[in-house]
Parts: C-alpha cells; sequence; structure tokens
C-alpha cells in the first residue's frame, strides 16, 4: 500500500500495562502483507513513548490496542503528545476491549476510528488503505 508514491508507515502500539499482544501481531502481519510499513512499539508504551517513535519514525498513523481499560486516559494523551510533538496530522486509530459508549468520547479526542472485537482484518486494511494512503 503506497501513500503519495511511497509505502504507508503505520506503527502499533500496547499502551499501558496491558500485556496480551496477539491481536496486534496479526493486525501487524495483515498490514504487511497488505504493503504497508509497520513498526511495532511492543507492550507497556507510555503515550510519550508511543509519540516519540511515531514522530521519529516519520508514520502516517498509530494503531493502538488496548484491553485493559484505560482507553480513555491513554489514548487522547497519546493524540495531544502527537500534537505537542508538531505531530497533529499522524491519524490514530485503535482496537480493543472499548465500550460502545466510549467510542464517541474517544472520536471527540481525536481518534479517528475504533475497531472492535471481532472486526476483520479487511476491514481494518481496507480503513488504513483509505484513510492513510491518501486514495
Amino acid at each position: 500500500m503506497e501513500a503519495k508514491g511511497k509505502k504507508i508507515r503505520v506503527l502499533l502500539a500496547k499502551p499501558g500495562l496491558d500485556g496480551h499482544d496477539r491481536g496486534v501481531k496479526v493486525v501487524a502481519r495483515a498490514l504487511k502483507d497488505a504493503g504497508c510499513e509497520v513498526i511495532y512499539a511492543g507492550l507497556r508504551q507510555t503515550p510519550a513513548m508511543v509519540a516519540g517513535t511515531a514522530v521519529d519514525e516519520a508514520v502516517d498513523g498509530v494503531g493502538l490496542s488496548i484491553l485493559s481499560g484505560a482507553h480513555l486516559t491513554l489514548l487522547p494523551e497519546i493524540v495531544q503528545e502527537l500534537r505537542r510533538r508538531g505531530a497533529p496530522n499522524v491519524k490514530v486509530f485503535a482496537g480493543g476491549i472499548i465500550p460502545a459508549e466510549d467510542v464517541q468520547k474517544l472520536k471527540e479526542a481525536g481518534i479517528y476510528e475504533i475497531f472492535g472485537p471481532g472486526t476483520s482484518l479487511k476491514d481494518i486494511v481496507s480503513w488504513v488503505k483509505n484513510n492513510l494512503g491518501g486514495v
């Protein structure tokens, strides 16, 4: 997948204390197989660590996987940290266990899309292509 003549670069990370990363690794493989450049930051990332890596790696988007219940705190902090670091155009999306009543709050905080349990890999790849690839 290419964005304006270059591969789409996506950072995937697990913010907070959540230690379950099977799902994010499956998404990483699907995005790689679709032609994206994927950087996996790993487990237990702070908002500053995620934003710093996103800026250093010049990514088009940041995908966050969260199952811990700290989504209303950590995800908006990551968006704010990206803005503080001069990267307001990096699109942040998330997946995991996020209650339906929290989705709108997260979108208002700058999260572009939320993928819940059972979302197909095809849908995630399509969203990345359509929203990070400029097509």
